[in-house]
């Protein structure tokens, strides 16, 4: 197991006065994985990690097990870890939650987009592979999400899908909606119940396809109820949701004309005037991040915060392939921070922009003036991982402090707030 455990210290001022620094331990160096998620798997009072098929064990994640078998190729040899420059993994993103109901946390994985999204069963500390339950069987989409949409207080799976009756050389090529997938809680896992809130797009529309980019979910104009978002505006959820119906959609285009659209697409009041606001990034093999302002008559002003070149920033910061982002108060001030970062080799290292660029990860210090203005202040955590499709935020030492956990084509890396 190519494994290292090293850590350091990398400090971030932010403009508030207080200190904010991180650890850095990387876990290993292999590439398994492009998500991660976070849980105590086996009961002890401490955060685990899990990415690709493992789970590391806190509190000082050194011992390594796996929980289902490595990918292998049809031929037989292993195929995890897999190729950086060449491959993807079969682990795109990954989320954790009590399915079966049993009080022990489970764990999500969106494959390959396309793939079943699959569901592993804790085994209650008992030894041997977890049980592999897929509860949807065609999850598209490059950011995919586990959360409540339907307000009834469990999580629905936030991902589009494609006709799942097609050929394999056809899917992904036309006849996508967007969606969500409700799992009937009386059998959780039996194949969730697709939502479709658009008609199907037409053969070799790639509206939504397999890749699209740019989505997400999120009480956009105030009324209680989760709507969901993409690159080219806002579907509002009806006030009656039993039968599928298309929702009524509300046009903004939240990424520049030709963008292709970025990661996870944010919802929260950024300014503090009440109102709702988005924040997304452009193009999550390219460059561009703004948050958009709601207006008192619905509409948005785009703010951009970063660009393709350090002019476009204050700051004077810019990266490319912000294909993941959280939000998470980070400096304890009241606010949500942003969390985001440069996706390593999306495409390998010749495929992206700027391929060979440090894979950096950032956190914005989100500081409102009182007056309606805010400043997005941009602080380097580490210039060495980056994140992959998704970055994880959560209190992993029990400090009371959000952590980073980030799972790419560098490995797996933590950063620990101190």
């Amino acid at each position: 197991m190519k494994s290292i455990y090293a850590a350091f210290v990398l400090l971030a001022l932010p403009a508030s006065g207080r200190e904010v620094s991180f650890e850095k331990i990387t876990l290993t160096t292999e590439f398994i994985a492009e998500g991660c998620a976070i849980a105590d798997f086996n009961h002890d009072g401490h955060m685990d990690l899990t990415a690709g098929c493992y789970i590391w064990y806190g509190p000082d994640f050194k011992r390594r097990e796996t929980f289902t078998p490595p990918s292998v190729n049809e031929s037989g040899p292993a195929k995890t870890p897999y190729n950086p420059a060449k491959g993807y993994s079969d682990y795109f993103l990954s989320y954790t939650y009590d399915f079966n109901g049993d009080s022990w946390p489970d764990i999500l994985v969106y494959g390959f987009p396309g793939e079943p999204a699959v569901v592993f069963i804790n085994p209650q500390g008992k030894s041997g592979d977890w049980e592999k339950h897929p509860v949807f069987d065609v999850a598209d989409g490059e950011s995919p999400d586990l959360k409540d949409i339907n307000g009834d207080g469990k999580p629905e799976l936030l991902a589009h899908s494609s006709d799942a009756n097609k050929p394999k050389e056809a899917k992904g090529k036309g006849g996508g909606q967007l969606g969500y997938a409700e799992i009937d809680w009386k059998n959780p896992l039996a194949k969730a119940r697709f939502r479709p809130i658009t008609p199907k797009s037409k053969d070799n529309d790639d509206k939504y396809f397999r890749y699209t980019h740019g989505y997400g979910a999120g009480d956009v104009n105030g009324d209680g109820r989760t709507d969901i978002l993409t690159k080219d505006g806002w579907f509002e959820q009806p006030s009656v949701t039993i039968e599928d119906k298309d929702w009524a959609f509300h046009p903004v285009p939240f990424a520049p004309a030709g963008a292709r659209g970025g990661s996870f697409m944010l919802v929260m009041d950024v300014n503090g005037d009440g109102r709702n606001d988005v924040i997304t990034s452009h193009d999550a093999h390219g460059f561009g991040l703004s948050w958009f302002e709601q207006n008192k008559d619905a509409s948005f002003a785009e703010h951009k915060i970063m660009g393709s070149t350090p002019e476009e920033n204050p700051f004077g910061v810019k990266f490319s392939q912000l294909h993941a982002m959280q939000l998470a108060d980070i400096d304890g001030d009241g606010v949500p921070d942003l969390v985001t970062g440069k996706r390593r080799w999306a495409h390998g290292p010749l495929g992206d922009v700027e391929p060979d660029a440090d894979p950096v990860l950032y956190w914005f210090q989100i500081k409102r003036d009182g007056k309606g203005g805010v400043e997005f202040i941009p602080h380097l955590i580490d210039n060495a991982s980056g994140v992959g499709t998704q970055v994880t935020l959560g209190d992993l030492n029990k400090d009371g402090k959000p952590d980073i956990a980030v799972a790419n084509k560098s490995g797996v890396f933590l950063f620990l707030q101190k």
